[in-house]
């Protein structure tokens, strides 16, 4: 089967850790490829490279200022992510919870054999 090329689904896009740390040192904020950059220690062709994937899936946007490219992360295209792993969330906070039953259960034998 082929696969699907990652400049049309944002899934595929962000299966990449490379991007998906890009998407997180841009946050809400607005950065030049050049702070990129240097917030990532990464070299500018390969931040160029993910940053163009990410723009051609429409996660990221792009402003000209000046000679200087402007990039931002367009949150609402990260909807559809959101809502396919929001479901797991409910399951992660139960098996933490029973996590947390566990240990302090744990902790009450413990003082109790002491």
């Amino acid at each position: 089967m082929a696969r699907t090329p990652t400049t049309h689904d944002p899934f595929n896009a962000v299966a990449e850790p490379k991007r998906r740390q890009v998407l997180a040192v841009m946050g809400t904020q607005e950065l030049s490829v050049n702070e990129i950059v240097e917030r990532l220690g990464w070299n500018q062709p390969m931040v160029s490279k993910h940053l163009r994937v990410l723009k051609q899936v429409g996660l990221v946007s792009e402003r000209r200022v000046g000679r200087q490219r402007m990039y931002q992360v367009n949150a609402e295209k990260l909807r559809p992510i959101f809502d396919w792993v929001t479901p797991f969330e409910k399951l992660w906070n139960e098996r933490f919870d029973r996590l947390d039953e566990v240990l302090e259960e744990m902790q009450k034998r413990r003082k109790n054999n002491e």
